[in-house]
């Protein structure tokens, strides 16, 4: 039935969102949200650490970001919070400047990222290969699993059967029913267990205060002067540019597990919204958290903005009402979570003898080049980018290969005719010069370009080179068979890149 026949009432259905209309959706996307925010409370403390602020302010910047971009984002149950890349390229800025700065970078990077947004910035994402998008999973993987080592170690014996008791509860509990997460059993059972048995082992209260009162919106206690701006932009650059990076590659890999589509460009300008909202109240920033996305999308199976909201809001009500009762969630709980979502996301499938057999070379170079970046690093948008320059370095170099050079003799004119086939470029045209025999051949030579392509001036200068050597030989060259766009760029070119001419 098309929707002009439809009645006002079914039209007004048509239009209320999935978890509106269905009741299992509504449950999945509350249920998700609700294990997201217990999952970022320990996570959004660490990060706050490692910039050198209080943990309320992560926690603020992880309610800020969710809530904002679950509204203004363009890609539907991503997670977007206070991350570790982020405190990382800011905590410089308030170790030496103080808060006040920090602040301050958190806002211009919001405005840089809406710049970018607008700019098309999303579209280079199109040249992030395969190679680097699987290497980029798998270095994910590796870091949330290194992340929950330092609270396997030293730890007291309890811990280890506890987070066995959380991963084996993780495995199972999906049998009997998928009705309630099981990550949110795990915590209930594994908290319940330690609280009535009196077992000391750590808890997230001991990994910092939560705050009591909702944040309040304010201007970054800074003097507004050029001196400010020059001192901050560098560092809000450097946290536009990895935040997009990750969140980018976040709403990628999320497409791909849900097989949907999502406006890149609209998340690009929704995490800089975000950002600049985030600051307004004196948070730290962030964007994309892959982990947490990872426990809403593939573990809980969210899918909506709903569940992306909801982890914000939740995560305040926890800290705010419900914090003596968080406090005492065992950390273990959270780290057989977390373990179970680094396992869920790394890709085996890249690994297995049978994969490795059929993959070429290059490609397993580029994956595990982005791993060894990333994994050493700690930064995932450094392995993006070295992956990216490596694949490319390796494509260059395989279709550098693709370009031939064959000769024969015309019998009617006694021309030589060099035929060129593959793509002409700066890595395949630097040996095309070699591959002509100037002394020998007749005073007539053609060069047939019909099975080529000249992409560069490198190409242009080239062909340049090889006429230009059998003229001091007083012999003359004719190139045909140039397709259009190869016509136009040596037409435009030829001649024009040395200076005797």
């Amino acid at each position: 039935m098309s929707s002009s026949v439809l009645s006002p009432a079914a039209r007004l259905r048509a239009l209320k969102p999935d978890w509106l209309r269905d009741p299992k959706v509504w449950r999945t996307e509350v249920l998700g949200g609700l294990v997201v925010a217990l999952a970022l409370i320990p996570e959004a403390i660490s990060f706050s650490i490692i910039a050198g602020v209080d943990p309320a302010i992560g926690l603020f910047a992880s309610f800020t970001m969710a809530v904002t971009i679950a509204v203004v984002g363009g890609r539907p149950a991503m997670i977007s919070a206070a991350t570790g890349a982020v405190a990382l390229v800011i905590a410089p800025l308030n170790r030496e400047h103080g808060f006040g700065h920090l602040v301050a970078a958190v806002i211009l990077a919001g405005v840089f990222q809406i710049l970018l947004g607008a700019l098309g910035v999303a579209k280079l994402m199109r040249f992030v290969p395969r190679s680097v998008m699987v290497g980029f999973v798998n270095s994910l993987a590796i870091l949330i699993f290194m992340a929950q080592v330092p609270e396997m170690r030293d730890s007291p014996w309890p811990v280890y059967p506890l987070m066995a008791a959380g991963l084996a509860l993780m495995v199972f509990f999906p049998k009997v029913t998928t009705v309630i997460p099981a990550p949110l059993v795990s915590i209930v059972i594994l908290t319940v267990i330690t609280v009535a048995a009196g077992i000391a082992v750590p808890t997230v209260g001991d990994t910092g205060k939560l705050p009591s009162s909702l944040p309040v919106p304010g201007l970054p206690d800074v003097p507004f002067t050029l001196d400010t701006l020059t001192t901050v932009a560098p560092y809000a650059l450097a946290m536009a540019l990895v935040g997009l990076m990750e969140s980018l590659m976040t709403a990628k890999l999320v497409d791909d597990i849900t097989d949907t589509h999502s406006s890149k460009t609209r998340e690009s300008i929704g995490q800089g919204v975000a950002n600049i909202v985030t600051g307004f109240f004196g948070g730290m920033g962030g964007c994309a958290m892959i982990g947490q996305t990872m426990i809403n999308v593939r573990v809980s199976g969210a899918r909506t903005r709903l569940s992306t909201f909801l982890a914000g809001a939740f995560l305040m009500v926890l800290c705010i009402a419900f914090g003596p009762i968080v406090s005492d969630i065992p950390m273990a709980a959270l780290v057989a979570v977390m373990v179970m979502v680094s396992f869920a996301t790394f890709d085996w499938h890249s690994i297995a003898p049978r994969t490795l057999k059929r993959m070429p070379a290059g490609e397993i170079t580029v994956m595990v080049v982005t791993v060894a970046c990333v994994v050493a690093t700690h930064n995932l948008a450094i392995g993006v980018v070295v992956g990216s320059i490596t694949a490319m370095v390796v494509f260059a170099k395989r279709v550098a290969h693709l370009a031939e050079v064959t000769a024969v003799t015309d019998p009617d004119s006694g021309a030589v005719v060099y035929r060129v086939t593959g793509e002409l470029f700066f890595a395949s045209s630097n040996d095309l010069v070699g591959r002509f025999d100037y002394a020998t051949d007749a005073d007539k030579v053609v060069i047939d370009l019909s099975a080529a392509h000249v992409w560069d001036a490198s190409s242009v200068a080239a062909l340049d080179a090889i006429e230009t050597k059998y003229a001091q030989r007083g012999k003359t060259v004719e190139i045909i068979g140039l397709n259009e766009p190869s016509a136009r760029i040596h037409e435009s070119l030829s001649g024009e890149l040395t200076g005797s001419h």
